[in-house]
């Protein structure tokens, strides 16, 4: 029987070492023993007190826990990896926000809520992304293609669920002081 402290080592180091969030069941998985989820819980939220203070922090998102660098440190690090991450246009993260905001929802839909045709270009870059994937299809003639978002989308803007997102009167708020006039 290991110690509870043993247990917490080897999952510290499996996320650490982790390129991905790692779920409560691929934690549990690490051991032998049947380890309760409560349990768990609990050491995962000594493991995120533990490391409080520092560079890198213990988060729990959609995908399960990972250990991410804290953003007021991110501009360090950017220094070593100059690479400058994907802008998307416009047309793309409108299309986003639609998806995240209506899923389940259709090309169709997007269209008639933005009022303009979507480009297949910008539906692939979403599932390039990971961000968005096809659910199901609407059964209508034709059958579109039901667009939602996925686990990575939360992961990537470390969230647990769709709830977290800002309130669409939030949104619309941060366009207009940003002197954007339409409505997403």
């Amino acid at each position: 029987m290991m110690s509870l402290n043993e247990i917490k080592t080897i999952l510290e180091t499996a996320l650490i070492s982790s390129q991905e969030p790692l779920s409560m069941n691929q934690l549990g998985r690490l051991f032998d023993e049947e380890l309760g989820s409560e349990t768990l819980r609990k050491l995962l939220e000594e493991l995120r007190r533990d490391w409080s203070g520092r560079g890198v922090e213990l988060v729990g998102v959609a995908g399960g826990w990972r250990f991410q660098t804290r953003p007021e440190f991110q501009k360090y690090l950017e220094r070593l990896n100059p690479e400058k991450p994907p802008r998307y246009s416009r047309a793309v993260m409108e299309t986003l926000a639609i998806i995240a905001y209506r899923q389940p929802v259709t090309r169709g839909d997007i269209e008639e809520i933005r009022g303009v045709a979507v480009s297949t270009h910008i539906i692939r870059t979403l599932e390039e992304r990971g961000w968005v994937d096809g659910v199901g299809h609407r059964d209508v003639p034709g059958r579109p293609v039901l667009f939602a978002t996925t686990r990575k989308f939360l992961d990537d803007l470390n969230l647990r669920s769709l709830g977290e997102l800002p309130p669409l009167e939030e949104l619309a708020a941060l366009n207009t002081a940003a002197g954007i006039e339409e409505d997403v």
